[in-house]
């Protein structure tokens, strides 16, 4: 059945640019956008459904690219240590960090893990989010990474919110490889990574090159096996040190680069060439106190897309709304509202391999949107906290988010 949504003002994100539709109608059908454009121009459905908006301002529904939603345990304690002046690298060493939650994850059963992950899901939606990456990571070997994926595949039978799963593998060194990072690597491409992609339901691999970390030439090995599985490889790159992480992701083509704090000109260029996004994380930035921005005007210079997202996690960025990532992307890192908004809709969905379907409202795409009750767009970015007044719509279907 055909829905037309009239008289509405359509923030589109075509090209990531506002491209507006100030007295719009948007006609769905099937869970697609069937046609769009000004009201006057819109053709005869004498058998749609009719929705007025009232002059409601309408944008495309939120893409979260990058978060580590399920996990098991909150890391409250580092928080306070870091205010206390002990460094991320400090804490790790003592055994805190990645492989806490580790050891947290693999006790919990998938029960605990799902429903604990489904409260922070539904969080995320209340503030907009329609589609979502939910990576893997906190297992650290095949058995606990397969429970984690088990617990992203029923979230994504029972949400109406788009889930995108990502195997995030060489994330950190668990306890059982201690002092033996090369064996662990060869572990993950010779049993975890090939099991894992039989299981099915992975739409891309993802990793952690840093000093703390793993290596570039380790990384290369995992994207190698990736590749072989043709699955594609995104990376987190450059956000403690430079390290090098940012070419190899452009030399694999990559869809995402993330954090990138440390990348340089040379890196820039890597990433245009590569047609990889930018992923910007401003909480993971906050919450740890950075200094060092990402060269935004950089990748502006180079047109390179920048996507914003929550890094939802335990220890480094346990945000809740993407909203408020918008705006730390505009008061830290200096980015325009009309950028940071395609970085929630189009630039993040590019970040996934899903702009063919999300992040703008154009024909054909996914009819998932939002509408809002707000005066003007910069609303969305403007206030810090609360629920902003909307509807979602997630194919054509209004839900109660």
């Amino acid at each position: 059945m055909k829905t037309i949504w009239k008289n509405g003002r359509f923030l589109t994100m075509k090209a990531g640019t506002y491209s507006p539709f100030l007295n719009g109608s948007l006609v769905s059908e099937g869970g697609n956008i069937l046609w769009l454009g000004e009201s006057a121009d819109c053709p005869d459905f004498p058998d749609a459904q009719i929705v007025d908006l009232q002059q409601a301002w309408v944008t495309p529904g939120f893409v979260d690219c990058h978060t580590h939603l399920v996990f098991g345990s909150e890391r409250s304690k580092e928080f306070e240590l870091r205010l206390q002046g002990k460094t991320y690298a400090e804490i790790a060493a003592a055994g805190g960090g990645i492989v806490s939650t580790v050891t947290a994850t693999r006790t919990l059963d998938e029960a605990t893990l799902y429903a604990q992950a489904l409260n922070r899901l539904q969080h995320l939606a209340e503030d907009g989010v329609t589609t979502i990456e939910i990576k893997t990571g906190y297992g650290l070997d095949l058995e606990n990474e397969l429970k984690m994926l088990r617990v992203i595949h029923q979230l994504k039978e029972t949400s109406a919110v788009g889930i995108q799963t990502t195997a995030l593998l060489a994330h950190a060194l668990p306890v059982e490889f201690k002092d033996r990072q090369q064996d662990y690597v060869d572990y993950l491409c010779q049993e975890v990574l090939p099991v894992m992609a039989a299981e099915g339901g992975i739409d891309a691999v993802d990793a952690f090159c840093e000093h703390l970390a793993f290596t570039p030439a380790q990384i290369a090995q995992l994207f190698d096996v990736a590749t072989a599985l043709q699955l594609p490889v995104k990376l987190h790159a450059e956000q403690l040190s430079h390290f090098g992480g940012t070419q190899v992701a452009a030399r694999y083509h990559a869809l995402s680069a993330d954090h990138i704090e440390f990348i340089d000109d040379a890196d820039v260029k890597a990433l245009k060439a590569a047609n990889t996004v930018a992923v910007l994380l401003p909480g993971a930035f906050y919450l740890l106190r950075e200094t060092r921005k990402p060269p935004v005007e950089l990748l502006r210079q180079h047109q390179v897309p920048m996507a914003v997202s929550t890094d939802c996690n335990p220890g480094t960025s346990p945000v809740l709304s993407l909203r408020l990532m918008a705006n730390l992307a505009c008061t830290l890192f200096g980015l325009t509202v009309e950028e940071a908004l395609a970085g929630i809709t189009l630039n993040a969905a590019k970040a996934l391999g899903c702009a063919d379907r999300l992040g703008s409202l154009e024909v054909g795409k996914q009819a998932d949107f939002l509408i809002w009750q707000i005066n003007e767009p910069a609303e969305l970015v403007y206030w810090l906290g609360g629920i902003l007044p909307h509807q979602t719509v997630i194919n054509g279907r209004l839900y109660d988010c």
